[in-house]
Order: C-alpha cells, then structure tokens, then sequence
C-alpha cells in the first residue's frame, strides 16, 4: 500500500502537471495542488473543487515548507527548472519526501546532480530528476537495451517526432539554456559534456516500421546525456531530432497544443529509438506513443509510486535507469508505451564508424 498522505504537484496548473494531476487521480492517489501564481491556482480550484491547493514561491522558503505539509512525497513539473529545482529539492529534503522532476533542462539536471547527491544519500530520501519523456524515458530504454552489459562504447537515442508544438514551460526552459550556454551548443563525447559552436549534422536515421527512415538532426542534445552516464559506463551519448519536429520547435510562431482525445493528449505521435553498441555487438530497443507531454505523466508517477512501495534500487540522486528495474518499469507503461525488444541487431543500423545511416546533408 502506497503510505497515506497527499501527492504534492509544484505547477500544477501547467499543461505536464495537469497530466501528471490526472494520472495521480486514476491511480488512486490524492494530488495536493501547488504553484506559484495564486489566480491559476484558484482557477485550477474550481476545476478541481475536491482537491486542495496551496501557493508557494521559489523565493520564499517557508512557503514551500508549509505547502508540503502532509505530503508524502513532491513532483514538480514546474518550469524552467533552472529556477525551480534547487529550492523545490531544498524544501523536500527539509521535509524528508521523495523528490521526482520532468526536467528536460541540460544544465538543470547536471546541477541536481551536483549539488544534491551527497545530500540526498545522506538522508536516506530518493530525488529523480528528468523522469520524464526526455531524460528519463530514454534512459529506461537505454538500460533496458544494455541488459546485462556493464560497459558499451556508443549510445544513441533517436526521437521520430510526427510533430512538436512546445508549450510555454518549454519554451521559456529552452531560452534559459540557451543564455545558460552563451549560445552554444552542447554534446557529451569522450565521456563528459563539452559545449561548442559546431553546425548539427542532418542525417539519415534507420527507424523501424512503420515510421521508416527519417531526417533528422545530428547531436540534437537532450537530458539523456546526463542521465546515462549518471550510472551507466558509456563515453559516448547522442540523440537525434527528427528535423521535422526540430523545425516545429525553433518556429518563431509555433502552433498551439490542441487536445484530440478525452485525455487531451494531443495528435502528435513518437518513436524513441534507442540502439547501443559494444564491439561489434549491437543491441535495439524502440518505444511508441503519442503526445510527448502526456508521456511524461505516466513516467512521474510511475516513479513516485515505485518510490513510496520500496522498489528502488538506490538513495541519493538517481536516474529513472540507477533507481528503477527499467524493463519492469516500461511493461508497467504499457497503456501508455508500446516496446519493441530489446533485441541483439546485426543489421546495418549503424555504419561502420558508429554514425547513424548515410549523411544526407
């Protein structure tokens, strides 16, 4: 039994963390409400007249440990993260409470992680950063595709998006980044990040049916180049954007999210393909879905109950792939992921060099 005691969502008003409310309602849980704008907390209110709701600052600490109070454990999907997750982490450690995030932010993971990891351990408590569709769900995939490898030379992540409408918190995370970086772009190689001004590669990436090969963007880097190596031996990560999408995101007018399902999940559909490779071994995992942002829901609280029942395999700071059994955590996902192996592949995926396809452009 999951322990008695409210499920605390900082930016619950905000278009994850009413995903992440919903999913919390269908399992049974009790979501407490927390934000920092008091007017689209009371509008969140009258939409949800049966839950409770509390408003709390990043800036004002006392008003984060009041909101937590009776809590049993905090997600926050509240962005950016730069901003948000140290004082959030903060106020869960003084709390004693599971801390999870959906934090697709580089930086902001990197500094979870540094900052917090000693702490955490010390405490006893579990804190999750990035358990989300970026960060978290390729590092499920990743670990699931390792098996029972210790060590591999190369990973690649691959996101096949049909479309990407960013939202507000999206946005806004992304401009924090980009000042963050002095404009520069980001890659993890030789077994650490490195920032650099070089132009991305379009490519041609091998994604399985029925998708098809794609154009994508070359070392298009998401969060997984912090949460795999967090506890995985691997020097090189790269992930891909399908170009598409890529464009989508960087519009200087991007389209609205419109819901299409009585989840309001949106049209867009995805294909994570994962492929690592050891020697010349080479292991494959895919996963699909639709809409990126509801995705993330199911992998949050996922996380959270996994925590609260005991089935975590470490304290301190964790990725979902160090904290969790990651195949038994994506067949739990099952009404939201449809997985595709893993499979040992000796199949032209990758060219001799470890590159994806053939260069297109």
């Amino acid at each position: 039994m999951v322990a008695v005691g409210s499920i605390a969502v900082y930016g619950a008003y905000g278009h994850t963390g009413r995903f992440v409310v919903a999913e919390l309602r269908r399992r049974g849980h009790v979501p407490l409400l927390l934000g920092r704008d008091r007017d689209k907390l009371r509008a969140l209110a009258r939409d949800q007249p049966d839950l409770e709701t509390r408003q709390a600052s990043v800036d004002d600490p006392a008003s984060l440990d009041r909101a937590l109070e009776g809590a049993v454990a905090l997600i926050n999907t509240a962005g950016p993260f730069a901003l948000t997750a140290g004082p959030v982490i903060e106020a869960a450690l003084r709390a004693g409470i599971p801390y999870v995030d959906v934090a697709a932010e580089i930086e902001a993971n990197v500094d979870t992680f540094a900052h917090f990891a000693a702490r955490a351990r010390a405490a006893g408590t579990v804190v999750v950063p990035a358990m989300a569709f970026y960060g978290g769900l390729g590092d499920l995939l990743v670990t699931a595709a390792m098996g029972d490898w210790t060590t591999a030379d190369e990973v690649h992540v691959a996101y096949g998006l049909s479309s990407w409408h960013p939202t507000e918190g999206t946005l806004a995370a992304g401009a924090v980044s980009a000042r963050r970086r002095g404009g520069r772009r980001v890659r993890f190689t030789g077994g650490r990040l490195q920032y650099h001004d070089d132009p991305l590669p379009t490519l041609e990436w091998p994604f399985p049916t029925p998708l098809g090969p794609q154009r994508v963007i070359g070392e298009f880097t998401m969060a997984d180049v912090v949460t795999v190596p967090s506890h995985l031996a691997v020097p090189e990560v790269r992930t891909y954007m399908a170009a598409k999408a890529a464009s989508d995101l960087l519009s200087a007018d991007p389209t609205a999210l419109t819901g299409v399902d009585e989840r309001g999940r949106s049209a867009q559909t995805f294909v994570v393909d994962v492929l690592v490779r050891s020697g010349d071994a080479k292991r494959r995992v895919t996963a699909t879905g639709q809409d990126i942002y509801a995705t993330s829901a199911p992998l949050a609280v996922e996380a959270v109950d996994r925590v609260l029942t005991g089935r975590t395999r470490a304290t301190g700071v964790v990725s979902a792939g160090a904290a969790f059994d990651a195949r038994d955590f994506l067949d739990a996902l099952s009404a939201h992921l449809t997985l595709h192996g893993p499979a040992d592949t000796r199949t032209a995926c990758l060219s001799d060099d470890g590159r994806p396809g053939a260069h297109a452009g």
